[in-house]
């Protein structure tokens, strides 16, 4: 301890002459390293604007494997809403992807990330992502008429059957609301058989998919039936009537999905959700529904007051989910 006071080792080092002048130095380069890192890693965040989702030690991470594609994997949940993990073929090429439930997408046509920087070839992926949700959609919505309603649920993707099932009912509801009152009485009670002999696939031996699926369709389909019911107590035959066009109506036009909800037509976005279960969705859901999609509509955004606990945010995410934004 003595020798410590007698001879301050450190005090010698830090009064070396011209060390002052070299930290100085010494920071001014660090500050222009930092700098160009930060410009660096805007200008690959501009290529791929997901990349802004991410921290910038995750995003050096996936710039420093740009020759090894398969080792951004890691990282795609931090990108994608609920994309997991991606299939390659040996030589490197992407022909699926998969959600965190482990639901499996098969791309619409392969993706080939080989001598691409990493933003341009994951935003191929993102193109082909939406393209193929697209396509499995279309394909649900054209099968959902030639087959068994129960086989249909458990062909399809879940995302896929939970919309291809609201496009056709959109479509069930307005016919028979243009054919009067007792058509929309007829449909109330083919409705509740539907969702009988939907509840009855629950008690067989399914895959854990399935039963997700399954799960989610029946949260839909008994708000679905609610909805009808309403309409025939207020004996509502008018497709315009705020009755009707105050829920979420899905819609096949022009070879594209869209929801509306009053006034307001927002394009279905195909971002891939997995297979995931839906909140159920009360009166009050339909409000904020209704509320937000106006706002959207305006180029707004919104935010549900009220107090804690009462599920303000999981309805703004379930609303993006029933968009896919």
């Amino acid at each position: 301890m003595s020798t410590t006071k007698q001879a301050p080792n450190i005090l010698n080092c830090c009064s070396r002459d011209g060390l002052r002048e070299k930290f100085k130095e010494a920071n001014k380069n660090l500050e222009l390293v930092q700098r160009g890192l930060s410009e660096y890693l805007e200008r690959k965040r501009t290529g791929f604007a997901r990349f802004y989702f991410l921290a910038d030690d995750d995003l050096l991470e996936i710039l420093s494997q740009t020759k090894e594609v398969r080792n951004v994997r890691p990282h795609l949940r931090k990108v994608f809403e609920n994309m997991a993990d991606l299939e390659f073929k040996e030589d490197d090429t992407i022909v699926a992807m998969y959600s965190g439930e482990g639901e499996k997408v098969d791309f619409y046509k392969k993706v080939d990330p080989r001598d691409k920087a990493v933003e341009n070839w994951m935003g191929i992926v993102e193109g082909m992502m939406t393209l193929s949700i697209r396509h499995a959609l279309k394909t649900s919505v054209e099968d959902y008429m030639n087959q068994d309603r129960n086989d249909w649920i458990i062909s399809h993707t879940g995302q896929c059957v939970l919309n291809g099932s609201q496009v056709h009912w959109t479509a069930e509801v307005e016919e028979a609301m243009q054919k009067g009152v007792k058509s929309v009485s007829d449909y109330y009670d083919s409705l509740v058989e539907q969702l009988n002999r939907t509840v009855t696939l629950v008690r067989q031996k399914l895959s854990r998919m399935a039963t997700i699926t399954i799960n989610a369709l029946i949260v839909i389909d008994v708000h679905a039936r609610d909805v009808i019911g309403n309409l025939v107590i207020e004996k509502v035959t008018d497709i315009s009537a705020f009755e009707w066009i105050s829920q979420l109506r899905y819609y096949w036009d022009n070879d594209d999905c869209y929801v509306r909800c009053v006034q307001t037509n927002f394009p279905y976005g195909y971002e891939y959700l997995g297979n995931t279960l839906r909140l159920v969705i009360t009166p009050l859901t339909d409000k904020c529904y209704m509320t937000l999609m106006g706002a959207l509509s305006l180029n707004l955004g919104g935010a549900p007051a009220g107090p804690a606990g009462t599920g303000k945010t999981e309805s703004t995410k379930d609303l993006a989910k029933a968009l896919a934004k």
